[in-house]
């Protein structure tokens, strides 16, 4: 005699389209929704829209936290730094022209990237499907329901 041990079938997960990671990072770097592509993705400066006015996909469970600053001054800093040392090596300049010429520059190029590298990063969530970007998730189901 032989037992037969029964076991539940696997659950099967419903078919979800696919969002393509470089398409959604590519609109994020836009500044733009990355569903659609054609909604804003900020209403504000780094303010986060609650939901795209073109497509209606919902963005307030976003969590850039400091992704983005942390991307801008890896950038930025790989960009002044060479440019700075050089200018040093090079030519010596007095100090108050490193001043007059890098600080700004830094401060400009803080400004402008940190929009669009938050972008990237709330793009790259959604392609991933991570906080709350997935419908199936318990983080969706709670804004939802609040």
């Amino acid at each position: 005699m032989t037992v037969q041990i029964l076991t539940a079938p696997p659950a099967v997960e419903p078919a979800r389209p696919t969002r393509d990671l470089w398409t959604a990072v590519r609109r994020g770097l836009m500044c733009r929704c990355p569903a659609c592509g054609e909604g804003r993705l900020f209403t504000s400066y780094l303010k986060v829209a609650p939901s795209c006015e073109r497509c209606g996909e919902e963005m307030h469970h976003h969590r850039a936290d400091d992704a983005p600053p942390y991307l801008t001054i890896m950038v930025v800093g790989h960009v002044i730094v060479p440019m700075l040392m050089w200018l040093e090596l090079a030519y010596e300049p007095a100090l108050w022209i490193h001043f007059v010429l890098w600080l700004p520059l830094t401060l400009a190029m803080s400004l402008l990237l940190l929009p669009p590298l938050k972008g990237v990063v709330v793009g790259y969530q959604w392609a991933m499907r991570m906080h709350g970007f997935d419908e199936l998730s318990d983080e969706y189901q709670q804004g939802r329901t609040t």
